[in-house]
């Protein structure tokens, strides 16, 4: 595979703030690839690193084996799709979607006939005499889809575009990503704080905090085997296990991570824990436990006999399940 993307060493500092601390990536051609972090972390920085919207402080980056450092944006092939849309609105849709071609001086007879094919790439064939005005949230999201995509982009960056949806239009616009980017081949780079969408849509992701990566791997290598307690914590909501328990039931002094489905109630054996509280969550419910001073929570089904609040239980788990993490931070 092909490198798309690669930062070597890549820094990008504010005064005294390291928004981007010294990263080492590499992103391969027809990746859908995820940068999930909280707010702050530099998943977007890295990202307008890629634009050519900022430069990096120290390092050196590279599109497709060229140096980018010091290319602006237009003469990179890269285009981006921002949150807030940021589509004309004194201009119909398919002016918006066209307007790339326009002031590269492509014809006006060119300029429609490619807008017209990228919006029925998005689905909204017939669209191009409508006003931003005039479409929903998920149609806006679509048209600039279609004016980044038209261009023919190596590489389409995705800064949160789905933040701005309701969760049933943000489901549906995640698989309708993940198709056009496997229909299409190219580099797909999304930046996310959602771990859901990271785990659903990415081929891989690379979990930010602070400035640094934390971990890099597939959706369910980061699910399953997280290196940190950060990214254990925080893609999932892992339980934590601190090394004096883990060093009881495991014999290695190491942080543990321990995902709540993995818990389950049993009639005998185990660890004797009690229920705290119970939350509906629909097709499941959280029971959180205390479990010799440690708080736990585990994910049932629904439709199971639940134990109530204040009762004392017996959970176990699958050996298999306690993840013993490389790193204690």
């Amino acid at each position: 595979m092909r490198t798309a993307v690669l930062f070597s060493g890549v820094s990008r500092h504010f005064g005294a703030v390291r928004a981007v601390d010294a990263i080492d990536l590499e992103i391969g051609e027809g990746e859908f690839f995820a940068m999930l972090g909280p707010s702050g972390s530099g998943k977007t920085t890295c990202l307008r690193l890629i634009a050519g919207f900022e430069q990096p402080t120290g390092g050196h980056i590279e599109i497709f084996g060229e140096t980018a450092e010091g290319v602006p944006p237009y003469r990179r092939n890269v285009n981006t799709v921002f949150q807030d849309y940021a589509l004309f609105p004194h201009l119909n849709v398919a002016d918006n979607v066209a307007y790339g071609l326009m002031i590269r001086g492509i014809g006006k007879a060119e300029r429609r006939k490619a807008a017209d094919a990228a919006l029925d790439l998005v689905q909204l064939p017939g669209y191009g005499s409508r006003r931003p005005s005039q479409l929903s949230g998920g149609q806006r999201q679509r048209v600039a889809l279609a004016r980044a995509l038209i261009n023919k982009p190596k590489v389409l960056l995705l800064d949160e575009p789905l933040g701005a949806l309701d969760l049933k239009l943000r489901e549906q616009m995640q698989e309708e990503l993940k198709s056009l980017q496997k229909s299409l081949g190219i580099t797909f780079v999304f930046v996310t704080h959602d771990q859901g969408e990271a785990l659903s849509m990415a081929d891989r992701v690379a979990v930010f905090d602070a400035g640094r990566i934390q971990q890099v791997g597939t959706p369910e290598e980061i699910y399953r085997r997280p290196r940190s307690r950060f990214v254990a914590d925080f893609v999932g909501s892992s339980n934590v296990l601190p090394p004096d328990f883990v060093a009881k039931i495991a014999g290695q002094r190491k942080w543990a991570s321990l995902r709540p489905e993995a818990l389950r109630f049993v009639e005998g054996g185990g660890h004797a824990a009690r229920v705290v509280t119970r939350s509906y969550l629909g097709g499941q419910t959280r029971v959180a436990l205390d479990l010799e001073g440690l708080r736990l929570n585990a994910l049932v089904s629904s439709t199971d006999m639940l134990p109530a609040e204040g009762a004392t239980v017996r959970v176990d788990w699958n050996g298999a399940e306690l993840h013993l993490m490389e790193d204690a931070r």
